[in-house]
């Protein structure tokens, strides 16, 4: 059995994963795009010590802050973990849903070592290019991470998306637009507290602009900070602003790319959601 627990950041995937992976005597698996990356624990909330309920984990930690990587390269290890634990359950966890649908649907990329970002294209040029490919296209000239998704995959257009594996069950997590943002401005007060700032200052010397560090919510505001481009109150608001922009462009993402069973979170009686998710997993 497969689950993967999705939503939208902040909504309570972590809990819910740790737990059904103690159930189900499961793996547990990174389906975040920037847990991948060692040293990067506050300002991506990588599951804690206190969290790890005691399963094996998957995916985490796996490359440093100043190496690429991409949905190619989360592709092919995610495909190799599944191999290797072929007949144990294994939870999926994290709200990265082109990694989630590059590993388990029939996703294909050009056959290359790395994933082409695209960097010095335009969104003009991008779109023409995509557009030369497939006349088709319904990818918006200004969503470039589309664009570049779309230009990267050599699936036709005509080509319907299919599972590669049996048994898989895709969770989503929910909750209330305004209790969720409320949830997500605490979080980033809380990441301050636990050194946030730090955690950013240390990487941002040993490593530089990184990519990771450049495209990663909750390190580039920070940086900005450092750099003087605004006051630690502005990057705080700017930080709660982003991480609220990119809950709604989850949300979208899951509900147009993937047939989702979607839990609302009782976050006064969290053992009722999971009871919820049990209850649905044992139909």
């Amino acid at each position: 059995m497969i689950v993967c627990v999705v939503g939208p950041t902040g909504v309570g995937k972590t809990k819910l994963a740790e737990t059904l992976a103690v159930k189900y005597d499961a793996v547990v698996v990174n389906c975040d795009a920037m847990q991948v990356y060692r040293e990067m624990n506050i300002g991506t909330a990588k599951y804690t010590q206190e969290e790890d309920m005691g399963q094996p984990h998957e995916l985490f930690d796996i490359v440093n802050p100043d190496e690429n990587y991409s949905v190619y390269n989360y592709q092919k290890d995610l495909r190799r973990i599944l191999a290797e634990y072929k007949g144990r359950n294994v939870v999926l966890v994290g709200g990265t849903g082109l990694y989630l649908k590059a590993g388990l649907y029939n996703y294909e990329f050009d056959e290359r070592e790395d994933y082409n970002d695209y960097e010095g294209y335009s969104n003009e040029e991008l779109y023409n290019m995509l557009l030369e490919r497939d006349a088709s296209t319904d990818v918006h000239v200004n969503n470039r991470r589309r664009l570049i998704s779309k230009l990267n995959s050599t699936r036709t257009s005509n080509r319907k998306d299919e599972l590669l594996y049996q048994d898989v069950s895709i969770i989503g997590l929910t909750s209330p637009r305004e209790v969720l943002y409320e949830k997500l401005d605490a979080r980033v007060d809380k990441m301050i507290e636990e050194g946030l700032l730090e955690e950013v200052d240390n990487l941002y010397r040993k490593y530089g602009m990184t990519k990771a560090i450049r495209t990663g919510i909750s390190y580039k505001e920070i940086v900005a900070y450092f750099d003087g481009l605004m006051t630690l109150d502005e990057a705080k608001r700017y930080l709660k602003q982003q991480n609220r922009n990119y809950a709604k462009r989850q949300y979208t993402w899951f509900n147009r790319q993937m047939d989702v069973e979607w839990f609302d979170v009782d976050y006064d009686n969290f053992q009722h959601t999971i009871e919820e998710v049990v209850t649905y997993l044992s139909k």
